[in-house]
């Protein structure tokens, strides 16, 4: 085998299944129990395409953590607007605290991708960036949302505390803790009081 790239079709295309493979296999079995052999089984690419993209399990981990967040960002960053049923940028606030916890389905999934990169990020440094990254992008849409609501505060320490509480209450609506219902509340509430909005909103 030379050193190019295996000679499959769609190499980008295989690059993204392979991605979304591990998504699934991360958030199901974990990222230290995933085993390439079945990410590339569920792809449908050979374990050496696998391979030649990503050296490492931590480079598999990060890129499907970034292949996640971005394609959950069609809605986590995307311009939500009035088109979309989204309302206001008050119903868009609260819609962006939706996306923020892990709700069954693609959300919670999501939510064990992190998980799983604040543990490995502890004991594997090179993924720092890609945790800093995320989170700063997060930020960023949070900022956004929190001055598009008319708040003329520090918009960006408003979105650290509001992203704070996402993480920590989420936690224990993942564990099964804390009823998903009550987190969203709770952050809307803050953020509602911060900001002079409207906290009975959560109530449709």
């Amino acid at each position: 085998m030379s050193a190019s790239a295996p000679a499959e079709p769609s190499e980008r295309g295989a690059r993204e299944r392979i991605l979304a493979a591990a998504v699934e296999r991360i958030a199901g079995d974990g990222i230290d129990d995933m085993r390439i052999a079945r990410v590339a089984m569920d792809a449908g690419v050979s374990t050496s395409l696998v391979h030649y993209h990503f050296e490492t399990r931590e480079a598999l981990l990060a890129e499907a953590i970034e292949y996640s967040f971005e394609i959950a960002g069609e809605v986590r960053l995307g311009e939500a607007s009035d088109e979309d049923g989204v309302g206001g940028p008050e119903a868009r606030l609260l819609a962006m605290i939706d996306q923020c916890l892990p709700y069954p389905g693609h959300l919670q999934r999501d939510w064990v991708l992190w998980v799983e990169l604040w543990l490995r990020t502890v004991r594997h440094p090179e993924l720092q960036p890609t945790a800093a990254r995320l989170y700063e992008r997060m930020r960023d849409w949070f900022t956004e949302g929190i001055e598009a609501c008319g708040y003329d505060g520090d918009a960006g320490r408003l979105a650290d505390r509001a992203i704070a509480m996402s993480d920590g209450l989420g936690v224990r609506v993942l564990i099964g803790e804390l009823a998903i219902a009550y987190a969203r509340q709770q952050i809307w509430d803050f953020l509602a009081s911060e900001i002079g909005l409207d906290r009975s909103l959560t109530a449709g």
